[in-house]
């Protein structure tokens, strides 16, 4: 196996780089830049050298093979961060044989491949290094500290035990088992099946963590909608004009709001129109505004409540508070009036909604715990009705298993690989 070198920060000028090193020869890499080795585990500032010329004083850290994060022979070293520097370590390393630069996140496929992460802790790992904001840092850190895993196994145990007492009953069809198995069996996969589903559940809002949730703004034209925008995201993100009509498309801000990655969408006035462009804008209004997860309603003159029949958690809100006398919950997006209760109401909502997120944070997750349950379901039913075949209910526990198995890449993997690390930087 090849070992692979990469520069693990950032690019551009910093206090310290860090270059990394992974296979069988890394700490023979670093030996030839004309340095003693430190003892593994051991930090130690040296000086590397090349070619006679003083590279840099660098500090060194080796690992032992499976005892790094790839699980190989490994070394970290820690230069000063100017373009210069790096540059010049880098050249160096690439002259040694049997050394390459690594490829987008293949220090990760190799922790992968050799055990040390399974396939939910990589895209936790993504997960982390894509994180924006507070919750979906402590989502991502759930999933790369292993709670996938945790759970499947225990899982998978439970489905496994219920296989196995099937299965019993298949091999020794022809003599008296001693005790009937298919209450336990039943009993065991009607509590995986009430854990799947409620994760099921967990997982679609873990889903809107990771990805954000979409808010949008709507109502009539010249509304206030884009001066709302603007003050919510404390800049000028959306053209503002007394001209109704002025917003033609969707215009998208994203921002923090309360630890929750929130995207906020402004659309075009709702209202009867001629102007096929216009209209054309008002068709993705309302196309996006069906879509989002909660929506405003900025009411104007008149009060009402147009294009869309509000739902549960959406907020009824008085624009243009600083013109008029309202009544509730009211905003003005020119002096800020109302702004704070807003946000507030608004992160009320959204934080109450993840309340019951799971450690599922993925579509992928979703779809294997619903065939899981499909799987186990069948068996089930089998089982109620007595059928005289119990191999077909063994092949659905086996089918169920699968589905299991493929939550943590012990199957159906390779597919995934390609999408998963293409999203990772060269040093990771």
């Amino acid at each position: 196996m090849d070992t692979i070198y990469a520069l693990a920060s950032a690019r551009g000028k910093a206090g310290v780089a860090v270059l990394r090193l992974s296979g069988p020869q890394a700490h023979e890499a670093v030996a030839a830049f004309g340095v003693s080795l430190p003892e593994v585990r051991r930090a130690a500032l040296r000086r590397l050298t090349w070619n006679g010329e003083v590279l840099d004083e660098a500090l060194i850290l080796l690992f032992a093979e499976g005892a790094s994060f790839t699980g190989e022979r490994s070394a970290e070293i820690h230069l000063h961060g100017s373009a210069a520097a790096v540059s010049s370590v880098l050249q160096a390393l690439s002259e040694l044989p049997g050394l390459r630069l690594a490829d987008a996140g293949e220090f990760t496929r190799r922790a992968l491949d050799n055990g040390r992460l399974d396939l939910a802790q990589v895209e936790g790992l993504a997960d982390l290094l894509d994180s924006e904001t507070e919750a979906q840092r402590r989502q991502a850190m759930r999933v790369f500290s292993g709670a996938i895993g945790k759970r499947t196994e225990r899982w998978r145990s439970d489905l496994i035990r219920a296989a196995a007492l099937l299965e019993a009953t298949i091999d020794f069809a022809d003599e008296d088992v001693p005790v009937d198995v298919t209450p336990e069996v039943r009993g065991l996969l009607e509590r995986l099946i009430s854990d799947l589903k409620r994760e099921v559940d967990g997982s679609r809002v873990a889903e809107r963590i990771r990805d954000g949730f979409e808010v949008a703004i709507i109502g009539a034209p010249n509304a206030g909608k884009s001066t709302l925008l603007n003050a919510l995201a404390q800049r000028e993100a959306a053209i503002t004009s007394e001209v109704a009509g002025t917003t033609r498309d969707v215009i998208e801000v994203r921002m923090n709001l309360g630890g929750l990655a929130v995207t906020l969408l402004d659309t075009a006035g709702l209202r009867e129109t001629h102007d096929p462009v216009e209209a054309l804008g008002i068709d993705r209004a309302l196309t996006r505004a069906r879509a989002a997860d909660l929506r405003i309603f900025l009411l104007d003159r008149s009060g009402e409540v147009v294009g869309l029949e509000p739902e549960a958690d959406d907020l009824i809100v008085q624009g243009k508070a600083d013109t008029r006398l309202t009544r509730g919950l009211s905003v003005s997006g020119l002096t800020g009036d109302g702004i704070q209760e807003l946000v507030e109401a608004l992160q009320d909502r959204l934080l109450a909604r993840t309340a019951g997120a799971g450690s599922f944070t993925r579509e992928r997750h979703r779809l294997a715990m619903e065939r899981a349950i499909r799987a186990m379901e069948s068996a089930h039913v089998q089982l109620m009705q007595g059928v005289p075949h119990p191999e077909l209910a063994a092949e659905d526990l086996r089918l169920a298993l699968r589905a299991l198995d493929s939550l943590v890449g012990r199957v159906d993997v390779e597919a995934l690989l390609g999408e998963i690390f293409s999203s990772f930087c060269i040093g990771k």
